[in-house]
């Protein structure tokens, strides 16, 4: 008996009405020995990649599908007749086919929310693909119900024609309604009059028979009905579960073994091999005479001689022939692994943006540790002086893409987006998919209003759930005794309770990455279906990993209000200046001893990353003197070095207080401006590189291992590290004892490009805080001038600093605070709340 697959299945992808999670399908799929699974949700393949990943992992055949609405006119205009077919791709040519169709009916057939696909199109993109009539909702299933015997045997001849010859098949669906049984009947005489074939299938909604109530719940939240709604969505019957082999044929009867066996028939003709991993960047136009190669190299060293001319003008003395080293090391590093383009890209729209006024960040993340993108201009900070390590952005060791995360002016961030899509093609450039879940509290809010409970029964009860990001349910019943008790003594709650627990995870709604942008070099359903977002924005079916294993690039355009309040405070400054005579905030020294006193008092209030009290608190014991000491506050300032000791050694031995020790005597350098201590992950790479004898790119993994703490891989670094320090004349017992201190700091380091990145804007804002206060603040308040509260903390910080306040006047104020005479003019309305 050859095995039966159920090739109807809707999962959590199907938002807010398939209630299958993808684990668990794979789990069940096995427990009844099938050897394929199926995923067709409801008119999207948001899922495909997750899915066909995990099927194969559970040693499943995976069969990619999707249950599609069919426009039975044009796709263009609001449907008057449709239908719907499942839609199976057989081989890789019928998965190109289904991603086109898929995408083609959201971008031109999308009507209340659902994308149609017509027969035109059908007939376009049919090749590879196997086609079941669906549910009920068939045109075919529709003339069988109304008793029009010749209309169900024209549109049957139609769906023929449209496909592959055996490629279409009657979907019959066993114990379901009345409807569905006539429409079984009518397809078995269709089948022995014409031929066609039959297939089993049962729209499998939820795994378990038990879940029906549940599920009913999960489409009443995405209807925002209730229960006891008449006009809320329903299935009449609690058949459409995951049902095995023996179920659907005692159900079925022996007169649709046929359709049984089609199953496995159509099973076995399913075999998709998705391309993962590969890396498909678009193609950066380069003059005449040049490879992207070469002139990835020839811009660099431009951009490498620009530098040069700036640090003449700060006095500020370099060796050419260290630069020149490190540049030729990471350009030859970046030729091998094929992201010469990728780099072109990013210089690009960042260049376009700083010709036309858009404040660009000075970086963050690990780009910042690459003298290439330093020499490009894609980062603002010189990464020699501090130690920035090119291998913590791309290590050649371990091949991944770099990730560049750009921040741009918030209000402007819109406009890059806009000249990458013209550069590229509309239909090149796109936004990423996320998935909103049903989380702990939220769930209980969404099911407590389907049963009828009141918002204040909800209220009250969701907010028992202890505020942990990421808790379950589970978890939240163990750790608050009240909940515990209402569950246990209240039968609605428990209710409650029980459903909301089988519904946590699955997803409620879609989404748009606030910051993810890819960019092809064909449109970009070639690589991944797409949808239209909110806004009509062309939008990737793939969430962010799952889109980068298709093969698309991910740029990350991040809006950050700092650099339109730095932006706005210097074009104040500079507006009654000479031009010779501007503020350049890229030309200042950072050792501005009044940066250094209003940091070390606290005067923090507008600072970027030192607002807080707990930081002000941190800085007038810290006292920083130096760059280097804001660049470690900023690392140091968080939960782990907070709660390790780590923080308050590095004040004790900054001010004398504790002696400054180092585990051996070559890493002095390396820890020095961290007074001995190990901030940094970058520290950590370069102690294994420096005692143990690692390569960076070896080191890098390192720090991954020990920041995963992978018990087998520990103990082969160990080993490895152990050896490379004998060479340096330690023992096993003192090179275990470094190993141990790298791998109890290598937990909370942080990522020293990103430190130091974000500094230089904190040494910005805090330098035109220090030395032109009204400006400052007049931007601070601009900023946030839609938000009443912090218009009001506003003012009270200037007042604090001695800036006078001058209410707004009709014939001087406009909708931007600014200031008159070194006084801070209000502005006229538009903050809200006031």
């Amino acid at each position: 008996m050859r095995p039966f697959t159920q090739l109807h299945v809707h999962t959590q992808y199907s938002l807010l009405r398939g209630a299958i999670r993808i684990a668990d399908l794979m789990d069940r799929a096995k427990e009844m020995g099938m050897t394929s699974v199926a995923m067709t949700d409801s008119g999207n393949l948001f899922g495909a990649v997750h899915f066909y990943k995990k099927a194969r992992k559970a040693g499943l055949r995976p069969i990619l599908g999707v249950e599609l609405a069919i426009h039975l006119g044009d796709r263009r205009d609001p449907p008057k007749e449709k239908s719907t077919l499942v839609l199976l791709a057989k081989n890789n040519t019928g998965y190109e086919n289904l991603q086109e169709l898929v995408s083609m009916a959201w971008l031109e057939g999308l009507h209340d929310g659902t994308p149609y696909a017509d027969l035109e199109l059908l007939g376009k993109y049919h090749e590879g693909l196997i086609a079941l009539s669906g549910g009920p909702e068939n045109v075919i299933g529709q003339a069988i119900l109304e008793n029009r015997v010749d209309d169900a045997h024209d549109w049957l001849n139609k769906h023929l024609e449209l496909f592959e010859d055996g490629a279409f098949y009657l979907e019959v669906i066993p114990d379901a309604t009345e409807d569905q049984g006539r429409i079984n009947q009518g397809y078995r005489a269709l089948a022995d009059d014409l031929g066609v074939p039959l297939v089993a299938g049962n729209r499998c909604m939820y795994l378990d028979r038990t879940d029906a109530r549940t599920h009913e719940v999960l489409m009443c939240i995405g209807a925002g009905r209730t229960l006891d709604d008449p006009y809320r969505p329903r299935y009449d019957v609690d058949s459409y579960w995951f049902k095995p082999r023996e179920v659907m044929a005692e159900q079925l009867g022996p007169s649709f073994a046929d359709a049984m066996e089609n199953t496995a028939r159509i099973a076995d003709a399913c075999d998709v091999e998705l391309t993962l991993g590969e890396v498909y960047l678009p193609t950066y136009a380069v003059p005449e005479g040049h490879t992207i190669e070469s002139y990835l190299v020839s811009m660099t060293q431009q951009g490498l001689e620009r530098r040069y001319e700036e640090f003449k003008l700060v006095q500020k003395d370099v060796d050419e022939h260290v630069y020149q080293e490190r540049l030729d090391e990471e350009l030859r590093i970046i030729e091998s692994m094929g992201f010469s383009g990728y780099f072109l890209i990013v210089m690009d729209f960042i260049k376009w943006a700083k010709e036309n006024d858009i404040p660009v960040g000075p970086g963050r993340g690990s780009g910042a540790g690459s003298l290439v993108a330093y020499a490009l201009e894609i980062t603002d900070i010189d990464p020699l002086p501090y130690g920035l390590l090119f291998e913590r952005f791309l290590n050649p060791e371990r091949v991944s893409m770099p990730d560049f995360d750009i921040d741009f002016c918030m209000n402007r961030r819109g406009e890059v987006i806009d000249y990458v899509t013209r550069k590229y093609g509309e239909n090149n450039v796109g936004q990423i998919a996320t998935f909103g879940g049903l989380k702990a509290r939220g769930v209980i809010k969404d099911v407590g209003r389907v049963l009828g409970f009141s918002f204040g029964e909800r209220d009250r009860i969701s907010k028992l759930v202890p505020e942990i990001l990421g808790i379950t349910l589970d978890q939240a019943l163990e750790q608050e005794p009240r909940l515990r008790q209402l569950y246990s003594e209240d039968d609605r709650i428990r209710d409650l309770f029980d459903i909301a627990q089988n519904l946590e995870g699955l997803f409620k709604s879609s989404g748009m990455h606030a910051a993810g942008v890819v960019i092809g070099d064909k449109p970009l359903w070639k690589y991944c279906p797409v949808f239209r977002g909110a806004a009509d924005e062309m939008v990737t079916q793939f969430a962010k990993d799952e889109v980068e294993e298709a093969g698309l690039i991910k740029f990350d355009f991040l809006g950050l209000k700092t650099l339109t309040v730095i932006d706005d405070a210097v074009n104040l400054i500079n507006r009654e200046r000479s031009e010779s005579d501007y503020l350049d905030l890229a030309t200042l020294p950072l050792s501005d001893q009044g940066v250094f006193k209003l940091v070390g008092r606290g005067d923090t209030e507008g600072v970027f990353q030192l607002e807080s009290s707990g930081f002000q608190e941190l800085l007038r014991k810290l006292k920083p003197d130096k760059f280097e000491d804001i660049v470690a506050a900023v690392a140091l300032y968080r939960p782990g070095p907070l709660n390790s000791g780590m923080l308050d050694d590095f004040i004790a031995r900054k001010h004398g207080r504790q002696r400054i020790s180092y585990p051996h005597p070559k890493l002095e350098p390396i820890l020095k401006e961290t007074y001995g201590v190990i901030v940094y992950q970058e520290q950590v790479m370069q102690i294994a590189q420096v005692l143990g004898g690692f390569t960076l790119g070896a080191a890098d993994l390192l720090r991954r291992a020990m920041g995963k703490k992978k018990a087998d891989v520990m103990a082969a670094q160990r080993a490895e590290f152990s050896n490379g320090a004998k060479e340096n004349g330690l023992d096993e017992a003192r090179s275990n004892e470094i190993f141990d201190l790298m791998e109890k700091f290598a937990q909370y380091g942080f990522n020293k490009s990103h430190s130091a990145a974000y500094a230089l804007l904190t040494y910005q804002t805090a330098y035109l805080k220090a030395h032109h206060k009204a400006e400052f603040m007049a931007a601070v308040l601009t900023n946030d001038r839609d938000n009443a509260d912090k218009v009001a903390k506003g003012i009270r910080s200037a007042r604090k600093i001695d800036i006078e306040i001058l209410a707004p006047c009709i014939n001087q104020s406009g909708v931007y605070f600014d200031v008159v005479d070194g006084k801070l003019l209000f502005c006229m309305g538009g903050i809200k709340g006031v």
